[in-house]
């Protein structure tokens, strides 16, 4: 959702591409986040602004605004059907779906998906020292794990989709609810979020308390 795009997604990508050898992270904001109790207090464009700032000046990033500008939920499950498209990413390039850990567990609830496995890779972020098991999860989620788990990153680039890997990711103790709440109540979350981004935010009145 990025709401607001905090260093958090940021570390989030870049060791993501580091540590799965990814040719490009491609960002990719919700138009209407359809598991969210309340939606966005930014706008899609605004949100999508927010992420072009603070991903603006690293080469492996880009943006895809697709999300914002379709009038209808967005379902991950159609964004990767989309991106298999040949005039996007078409049926062979190997695509991974960067996700966290309490993300991954919940997928059970996600707009068909198993049928997710079909269209991409799934690299889950972890803390370091800690592993993926399949006990934790979802019954339906753990047989998945199971028949699809790998420990090689490097197996993501021998298909185009259907094998789950977990990767260390540096843990920051950062979320945008907390951003919101500090904005909402006068207090400074400089350093939790790119300049550019808290820049944009006190152009617009953003995370005001109304």
């Amino acid at each position: 959702t990025f709401d607001p795009v905090h260093c958090g997604h940021l570390r989030l990508a870049e060791e993501a591409a580091d540590a799965l050898d990814l040719a490009s992270v491609r960002w990719i904001p919700a138009g209407q986040p359809p598991l969210r109790r309340q939606p966005p207090l930014a706008s899609g464009r605004q949100r999508l602004d927010m992420v072009r700032r603070a991903i603006a000046g690293n080469p492996r990033f880009e943006i895809d605004r697709a999300e914002v500008e379709v009038d209808q939920p967005s379902f991950t499950v159609l964004t990767l059907e989309r991106l298999r498209q040949p005039s996007v990413c078409g049926p062979c390039r190997p695509l991974v779906l960067l996700t966290g850990a309490d993300a991954f567990a919940g997928m059970p609830n996600w707009h068909r998906w198993t049928r997710l496995f079909e269209l991409a890779h799934v690299a889950v972020a972890c803390r370091p020292g800690y592993s993926l098991q399949a006990e934790s999860l979802p019954p339906a989620l753990a047989e998945q794990y199971r028949h699809r788990a790998c420990n090689d990153p490097a197996e993501l680039a021998a298909s185009p989709a259907g094998r789950i890997v977990s990767f260390a990711m540096t843990p920051l103790g950062i979320s945008a609810t907390r951003i919101r709440e500090a904005l909402s109540t006068g207090m400074s979350p400089r350093y939790l979020l790119p300049e550019a981004v808290l820049d944009y935010i006190h152009q617009h009145s953003l995370y005001q308390e109304r």
